[in-house]
């Protein structure tokens, strides 16, 4: 039997192949990515992006027999019929490659990559961009595939950057995408929240689920009625750990009730007479609309995706 540390380099070793040969897929909603997938011209694979982006089956003789082999080590084919499929997927971000769960991400620990993230790195590069002061310490709170934590990483190599998450599949692809990335001062740990790390950060990111999920994937619930427990208890860890001078950066959505923003009311709330200051503001106004046919939100206008911004003053 492979050992999961062989089967974790045979998966580097098939990220850097993929990479060599000019491998790029930019992943979109799992709405989008159903629709071009149920297109008929679509049902088999014909190239790497259908192989490892679009996760369609594919026959053998498609891939390089380099690139199967390293599949095989890696544990992440799957036998579909008389064909194959990718237990894995690779986005590209920023110049580089994540690895992360295939299409569709169904099971409890999938560890999901979408425009989400793309946003959230955007978010990340604004907030670097406009404060430009010392960043000794941060940390990324449920780091998912690694992608806000890595970045990071890489815009400040002096940093020391955490990447924390409680599901242990995403640690482990996030020290792959580290490993992949070259990002040599990023530490993956396994924390609720802040609960394992100890002492003050620079800056602290969060990319957290905000849905209301029915079966309550780790990837996708947020929590709460609408989906904002998560996002709120990590506001309410995040800025009692904050350094002088030092950020919270949290990038999620709210469900907007009667052309209202129940979560910024939470937050104004909970920060009220609170030595910080913090800005906010709507990134994208409508997202994951068909959310909104049934379950938690049929009395709802839109989700929108919202990024906070909390610093705390220096002394």
């Amino acid at each position: 039997m492979i050992s999961e540390k062989t089967q974790d380099q045979a998966l580097l070793h098939l990220a850097q192949a993929l990479r060599e040969r000019g491998y790029h897929f930019i992943t979109p909603t799992p709405l989008t990515h159903e629709r071009v997938n149920q297109r008929p011209e679509n049902a088999l694979a014909e190239d790497l992006p259908d192989v490892f982006g679009w996760s369609r089956p594919f026959q053998r003789e498609l891939l390089p027999p380099a690139v199967f082999s390293l599949m095989e080590q890696a544990g992440v084919l799957e036998a579909c019929g008389s064909r194959w499929r990718s237990r894995v997927r690779l986005s590209s971000l920023d110049g580089q490659l994540f690895v992360h769960s295939a299409f569709p991400t169904e099971a409890a620990d999938a560890v999901f990559f979408g425009p989400d993230t793309y946003r959230f790195a955007s978010a990340i590069q604004a907030h670097l961009n406009l404060h430009r002061g010392n960043i000794g310490r941060a940390v990324d709170i449920g780091c998912g595939s690694g992608a806000g934590a890595i970045l990071t990483a890489l815009a400040r190599p002096q940093a020391e950057v955490l990447a924390v998450d409680i599901n242990p599949a995403a640690l482990r692809l996030t020290q792959m995408n580290a490993a992949l990335a070259a990002a040599d001062n990023l530490q993956a740990r396994h924390s609720n929240l802040l609960d394992a790390v100890d002492g003050e950060f620079d800056l602290i990111l969060a990319n957290p689920p905000y849905l209301v999920d029915p079966t309550e994937r780790a990837y996708r619930h947020g929590g709460g009625p609408l989906g904002a427990g998560l996002s709120l208890a990590i506001l309410e860890s995040a800025i009692t750990r904050l350094a002088p001078c030092g950020s919270l950066l949290l990038y999620t959505g709210v469900a907007m009730v009667d052309n209202k923003d129940p979560f910024r009311q939470e937050v104004c709330q909970r920060l009220e007479g609170r030595p910080l200051e913090w800005r906010y503001r709507e990134v994208d106004p409508d997202v994951f609309g068909e959310e909104l046919l049934g379950g938690a939100y049929t009395r709802c206008d839109r989700i929108a995706a919202v990024v906070l911004e909390v610093t705390r003053p220096g002394s």
